[in-house]
């Protein structure tokens, strides 16, 4: 069995590719940040068609990047920041809510979505992953932008199709 296999697209020329970044654990999003645009520029996405925003907190992406999406002005988008284990209930519910409404995101849009936001014991672990986790999301966004637009469906131009029709009848009369 020889079945076609579709690579990775890494070539990010000519995306348009937007960043929210939570500034909770500012330190930890800056690190994310700066590896994330420079991994975008070794991509080949032009600086100037990228856009950074910033939220207070990890539960705000959510719909800050619902409402970027539905600008229709971005083949992708990239969540980042951090939620470090506290004393209390609240980082599962940060962790949670914040990743449910971030794939929510991508799924009702179809805009994919690189979710970036650490969840960790410890703010050490945070800084040890923070550059691995924005450039890995700089190439998940990139690599996902191009392949929906692959396997977008081919629009079949049905004024075409109409006037063929039309055509025929026409000749029947």
């Amino acid at each position: 069995m020889n079945p076609y296999t579709m690579t990775p697209d890494l070539n990010g020329e000519g995306l348009h590719i937007c960043i929210v970044r939570s500034r909770f654990n500012e330190n930890i999003g800056e690190l994310q940040l700066q590896a994330c645009l420079e991994e975008l520029g070794k991509l080949g996405v032009d600086e100037r068609d990228i856009m950074v925003v910033s939220v207070p907190g990890a539960l705000e992406l959510g719909v800050t990047l619902a409402q970027l999406a539905h600008t229709g002005e971005f083949d992708g988008l990239i969540a980042l920041g951090a939620v470090i284990r506290g004393e209390t209930y609240h980082f599962e519910v940060v962790s949670n809510e914040s990743a449910a409404a971030i794939s929510r995101v991508a799924l009702e849009t179809g805009i994919p979505v690189a979710n970036g936001v650490l969840t960790t014991e410890t703010e050490e672990q945070a800084v040890e992953r923070a550059a691995t986790k924005g450039r890995d999301c700089a190439q998940t966004a990139v690599e996902m932008a191009n392949l929906l637009a692959t396997l977008e469906p081919e629009e079949d131009d049905e004024d075409e199709d109409d006037e063929d029709f039309d055509d025929e009848e026409e000749q029947d009369d």
